[in-house]
């Protein structure tokens, strides 16, 4: 039987020394890990890349033991959440000014799992086409909104 989310991310912070709750949500997109702590920066790490990385250890961890459990989200505090909440005003608002004026939006290069977070709020807009493209020099995508084709 594998492990519940919650149970790995608790040992992996654990093994690395640190003392924090974790509290699972249960959210429309998934799971969701909130990790409470009193000192979060540690485990956000510069530009959430520490936060990411745990996030993406635990689904390792999870996929390895059963490949068709869906991925989990981690949060400290409240980190994720709001730079979600950005990050879905910023695509709701570059698809509004594609339909308004037909233009080609692209934002800036973003984490796949950001770019997730994208498609799956405008994937069933019937206006709107996202596509991710490379940028030279960088891990990132960026994504481009477009008026779909009729």
């Amino acid at each position: 039987m594998p492990d519940q989310p919650k149970a790995i991310l608790e040992q992996i912070l654990q093994k690395l020394g640190f003392a924090v709750t974790v509290v699972e949500h249960q959210l429309e997109e998934g799971l969701l890990l909130e990790i409470q702590t009193d000192d979060p920066g540690r485990l956000i790490g510069r530009q959430g890349q520490t936060l990411a990385d745990l996030q993406y250890i635990t689904n390792r961890i999870i996929f390895r033991q059963d490949p068709t459990q869906s991925k989990v989200m981690v949060d400290v505090g409240t980190y994720r959440t709001q730079g979600r909440e950005s990050l879905v005003k910023k695509a709701r608002d570059a698809a509004e000014k594609v339909r308004r004026w037909g233009d080609i939006i692209e934002l800036e290069p973003l984490s796949s799992f950001d770019r997730r977070i994208i498609h799956s709020i405008l994937r069933d807009d019937p206006t709107i086409e996202v596509h991710s493209v490379e940028v030279e020099g960088s891990d990132k995508k960026a994504m481009i909104f477009r008026p779909k084709s009729k």
